[in-house]
């Protein structure tokens, strides 16, 4: 196997290991009820509606009755298990969830009949293991490693081989886009395996996609295949694609899409096929085969005993006919998609498992797991990778792992492998200028260029887009939270200059009513004593609607009129531990576009030469003030 595949083969186990073990104790030391505030389970729920499915497996529609507004973990492709509250040490059923609306899901199980004990107690449906992810993963890099994989892609991603470039026969400029994003869908059409486009935060990464896409859909008798990490980035990708009149089919449902967005599910397609109407009746028909052959008692004659088989083997040859028909459609919607768009791991869905295609896009390439991206990579010869490899990293659960290497994406690899590849998206359209200056400097070479519409747009009447105010002798002392961090101190403090800011507009400038503010913590138990001590506040009532508080993580893809960020690390040894990932810090500073304002304590965060360069440059730009100003808070 070649060596780097059985590498990055080596990661994924350690990273699959991790993941298990931390899934595992989860589920075996909590109950039903914490497993459901966990995210991991619906509980209690309601059967809806019984089918007959695929293969003849019972199919559920199942509601959750009750805690509607937990966030959860329950979506389309995920193996999950039906279990009761009525006698412990049952054995749960185990199946798959087929699609997820709000709150209501269709599950197909592993068995031909519910058991007895799904009529007594309290019913609930849980997350099992995704070992589905890992195995598609794997098997995808014992694949690109085996040497008879025959794809010269493989060789210019690994670093081996560099990336042709074909001048166009005639220019392409589109009116609409400025001349970095002109120049990245040129790069993109002209690249023959690769092309990179670099977009920084408020850049019109997406905006350059979506026309590039348009583009390669006119050239091409294929459809392009399009993944992101996220349910939530491929959704956005695929919402402005339609948007441009593109047809784009969405393989795989995430969490609570949009109503808007339904309509590009495979599962909508097929519900308004002219031949869906087909497939209800044919379904009723094998239900009711089924219901009689289950009307015979236990003890009965030879004529019964023929009579239920009969009954069972035409209920199954009409299933069969049903699965036909429901490829004919799937095949038929497949062959007229200008896009089919999934996660990475969701390119392994069995009705794209064995297509093939001329391009695939990777947005949010600097997220994505690189394990996972040779997944849709096996099934291309050109691949774009579109996205930020100086923002988050992607989420690794073995320290081992990421220490190793698992944590660098192939964006990042390839960035560095082929300059010659990458554009970057220059002109931001989101931030004041003096806000993105730092980024700018540090993490992008000062290439930056803001936009006139964003230059110089602050909040009306205050002179101060950048603002860090320092802590440092005020007695704001860090405490440890578990695996975590907290400063009380500096949650009162951030949350009485948020509130004096917001409640002097003649002192700190004219605010309106739609302003949107963001309070960010880099530490989640921080954001929870921030998320009381704001909402606490007797001025809170007035400005609920228009204040986040979240973690830097959470606020990735967002954006807000005034930031306030806290750093909470304070502490006589300069230690910044979870602060020390920049990239991190780069994501929570441009969630900003008319001020952002930086809390923390100088005397320990000067230690790390990054945040000494920050403060230096807030002082540069009239930007430092110390919080000994702000006692009238």
């Amino acid at each position: 196997m070649n060596p780097y595949f059985k590498k990055q083969l080596e990661l994924l186990k350690l990273e699959r290991k991790a993941d298990e073990e931390t899934f595992r104790k989860s589920i075996e030391s909590t109950n039903a009820h914490q497993q459901r505030e966990a995210g991991f389970a619906w509980y209690p729920i309601a059967i809806r509606g019984q089918d007959t499915g695929r293969g003849g497996y019972v199919s559920l529609e199942i509601e959750r009755t009750t805690h509607q507004h937990l966030v959860h973990m329950l979506q389309t492709g995920r193996k999950a298990e039906l279990f009761s509250n009525y006698e412990s040490g049952i054995p749960g059923v185990k199946g798959i969830i087929q699609s997820v609306r709000g709150d209501r899901l269709n599950m197909t199980l592993f068995t031909d009949e519910l058991p007895d004990w799904t009529r007594h107690g309290k019913l609930g449906i849980r997350c099992l293991f995704d070992d589905d992810s890992y195995d598609a993963m794997e098997l995808a890099l014992k694949t690109a490693g085996n040497p008879d994989t025959k794809n010269p892609l493989i060789d210019v991603l690994t670093g081996n081989s560099r990336p042709v470039f074909r001048p166009l026969t005639a220019p392409v400029v589109i009116p609409d886009l400025n001349p970095s994003q002109n120049e990245a869908v040129r790069r993109i059409l002209e690249a023959q395996e690769l092309a990179i486009v670099h977009g920084p935060p408020g850049t019109g990464k997406t905006t350059t996609l979506v026309a590039a896409i348009q583009q390669l859909v006119r050239t091409s008798s294929k459809p392009v295949l399009a993944v992101a990490p996220s349910n939530a980035a491929i959704d956005l990708l695929c919402e402005r694609l339609a948007k441009q009149s593109l047809r784009v089919l969405r393989i795989g449902n995430p969490v609570r899409v949009g109503d808007d967005l339904q309509s590009l599910t495979l599962d909508h397609r097929i519900s308004v096929h002219p031949d869906y109407k087909r497939i209800k009746e044919l379904r009723k028909r094998a239900s009711e085969f089924r219901n009689m052959a289950h009307k015979y008692k236990r003890n009965f004659g030879a004529d019964e005993r023929e009579q239920r088989k009969a009954l069972f083997a035409e209920a199954g040859r009409i299933s069969h006919e049903v699965s036909s028909l429901e490829d004919f459609i799937i095949e038929d919607e497949l062959h007229r998609a200008d896009v089919i768009a999934a996660t990475p791991v969701g390119a392994y869905n069995y009705v794209i498992r064995d297509l093939s295609f001329d391009t695939l896009i990777i947005d949010e390439a600097g997220q994505a797991l690189e394990a996972a991206c040779w997944i849709p990579v096996l099934k291309v010869k050109k691949v774009i990778l579109a996205g930020d490899h100086l923002q988050l990293p992607p989420t690794i659960k073995s320290e081992e792992a990421a220490g190793a290497g698992l944590a660098r994406t192939l964006m990042e690899k390839c960035a560095g492998y082929y300059p010659e590849a990458t554009v970057l998206l220059d002109t931001q359209y989101r931030m004041h200028q003096r806000i993105m200056g730092f980024p700018s400097k540090t993490f992008y070479e000062n290439r930056l260029i803001a936009h006139e519409s964003v230059k110089e747009a602050g909040i009306p009447g205050d002179n101060a887009p950048l603002e860090y105010i320092d802590t440092a002798g005020c007695g704001f002392e860090e405490q440890a939270s578990g695996t975590s961090y907290i400063n009380p101190e500096e949650a009162a403090f951030l949350t009485s200059m948020l509130f004096g800011y917001l409640e002097n507009p003649g002192q700190r400038g004219m605010l309106t009513d739609d302003i949107s503010v963001g309070v960010i913590s880099p530490y989640k138990r921080q954001v929870e004593l921030l998320k009381e001590s704001v909402s606490a506040h007797p001025q809170y009532k007035s400005w609920a609607e228009q204040i986040s508080v979240n973690t830097i993580d959470a606020f990735q893809g967002q954006e807000r009129d005034i930031i306030f960020i806290g750093m909470v690390r304070s502490n006589p040894g300069g230690v910044t531990g979870f602060l020390n990932e920049t990239r991190r810090m780069n994501v929570a500073m441009t969630r900003a576009k008319k001020k952002l304002v930086v809390i923390g304590d100088s005397a320990t965060l000067t230690r790390q030469p990054f945040y000494d360069d920050f403060i230096s440059f807030a002082r540069e730009n009239d930007g430092y003030r110390s919080a000994w100003e702000f006692t009238d808070f």
